[in-house]
């Protein structure tokens, strides 16, 4: 099923859509998400504000578009990690490095697309509401087969342990918070991911 993101409108599939989401992104990286308007964006496109608005309800809408196809980078790395023929805990070690780079290419590499999912994170947008749920649902499989397989302990409840989990990651996957970190950010996410599985041995 394709995802709509919030505030948009019309149709889920149009080219028209990829097109105005394609050239923000490019302005944005230019000019910085918070500095740009509707009526910029309309202009630096060619079109006109009423009929941006026919597909988008606001800046933010089209912000959360950006930010979703951000995300999806993200969770192809990080499904990609789960898919692959290692252990639960192996798994787990990668998704922390996975993120930690991932972050710090955003910010070394495209800064406005890192303010823009910091402003996501920020406003709680639903872009990154739905990360952080897909990414909890994701811990919380690998726990699963890491307690099935006898490799995680089974004392603690669920959701706590994915919670916490979830928690321990912010340091390395915050906007806000990684970039006073970026150069030992590889090793910070090692020495958490080593923290973690530590407690979760039986």
């Amino acid at each position: 099923m394709t995802r709509k993101p919030s505030g948009q409108r019309g149709p889920v599939d149009h080219e028209r859509r990829d097109q105005i989401i394609a050239a923000a992104h490019e302005h944005f990286r230019l000019y910085g998400y918070k500095k740009t308007t509707v009526a910029d964006l309309a202009k630096a496109i060619g079109l006109s504000t009423a009929y941006l608005y026919k597909f988008f309800e606001s800046k933010k809408a089209i912000g959360e578009a950006i930010c979703s196809l951000c995300h999806d980078t993200l969770l192809s790395d990080i499904q990609a990690i789960v898919k692959d023929n290692i252990t639960p805990s192996e798994k787990l070690r990668k998704i922390f490095q996975s993120l930690a780079h991932n972050g710090a290419e955003l910010f070394l590499h495209d800064r406005k697309m890192h303010d823009i999912v910091a402003s996501a994170i920020e406003e709680k947008w639903h872009a990154a509401i739905a990360f952080d749920q897909e990414l909890s649902s994701i811990i919380r499989n690998l726990l699963l087969e890491g307690r099935e397989r006898g490799e995680f302990e089974r004392k603690t409840p669920i959701d706590e342990t994915c919670r916490a989990i979830v928690l321990s990651l912010q340091p390395i996957r915050h906007p806000a918070l990684l970039e006073y970190n970026l150069e030992t950010l590889d090793n910070d996410a090692t020495m958490i991911a080593n923290l973690v599985l530590r407690s979760l041995a039986p």
